[in-house]
């Protein structure tokens, strides 16, 4: 369609008041959508209708908008973030839909994130992996002192990919076993690969795969769905890096190398 055309659409979307109440699939008129508009300004013109309507908006995470802060998370047709590669709610753009289409939206599904409402999730299962795990105990002292510490190109660009993970959770909502492994081995090979994280490693993997357990998540099975989903394109070899991790600590605490239990139980 030409770039000064407009589309009707069918939006069935799941409204729930809170996180007790039951939920349900409801339909609305997205009116006059140009190509142009991203996936939460089409939602924004929704919203705007409905409340003129005297109707509720539909809720929905939404913060940046340009991709980097991970908040907007929503189920699209079945796929979380609708299924375009690399790319967040927020990018996706009304020109991958055609007039008359009518598009499913859910929350995330997963144990580890409850719906608040609508298409809100609380994701701070998340926020606890890190909290346990996913930080260095060092001092990292004044701008300087950055260069101290010579970090090798290879290890610098693996640690910057494993970086690249903005907490999302799609690759949990898109996990069959809503499984966290791909942001929990992305922290891990992050810190594990470079020399300040080195010397809490085997601590930090087993305070990290305990938390996973405490927080409702399930385990991999190697679906490979966490990395099809993920709008940054984390791979899965950061799930392989973190069992061998998880293995490495597991024989360093059989000969009494490390006590994997310190670095939560501080």
């Amino acid at each position: 369609m030409s770039a000064h055309e407009t589309m009707n659409l069918k939006l069935i979307v799941w409204r729930q008041a809170g996180p007790n109440q039951p939920g349900r699939f409801e339909t609305y008129e997205a009116k006059n959508i140009t190509p142009h508009h991203s996936f939460l300004e089409m939602l924004d013109v929704v919203n705007e209708d409905l409340i003129k309507a005297g109707q509720e908006p539909i809720a929905f995470d939404h913060d940046c908008r340009e991709g980097i802060c991970g908040m907007c998370s929503a189920v699209v047709n079945g796929v979380p973030h609708g299924g375009q590669q690399r790319t967040t709610l927020c990018q996706l753009h009304m020109r991958k839909f055609k007039d008359g289409d009518a598009i499913y939206l859910e929350p995330w599904r997963a144990r580890a994130f409850p719906i608040l409402r609508d298409l809100v999730v609380d994701r701070s299962a998340l926020d606890k992996l890190i909290q346990t795990a996913g930080f260095v105990s060092c001092h990292t002292g004044g701008v300087p002192d950055g260069n101290a510490v010579l970090v090798g190109k290879p290890q610098a660009d693996y640690a910057m990919d494993a970086a690249e993970c903005i907490g999302c959770g799609a690759c949990v909502a898109a996990c069959p076993n809503s499984a966290a492994m791909l942001f929990a081995g992305a922290k891990v090979s992050q810190l594990a690969e470079l020399p300040q994280g080195q010397v809490e490693a085997p601590q930090r993997v087993a305070a990290m795969v305990q938390a996973m357990a405490d927080n409702g998540f399930g385990n991999c099975s190697n679906h490979y769905e966490c990395e099809a989903a993920c709008p940054k394109g984390i791979k899965v070899k950061f799930i392989a890096r973190m069992n061998r991790e998880f293995i490495k600590a597991l024989a360093l605490e059989k000969v009494g190398a490390v006590n994997t239990a310190r670095l939560k139980s501080e």
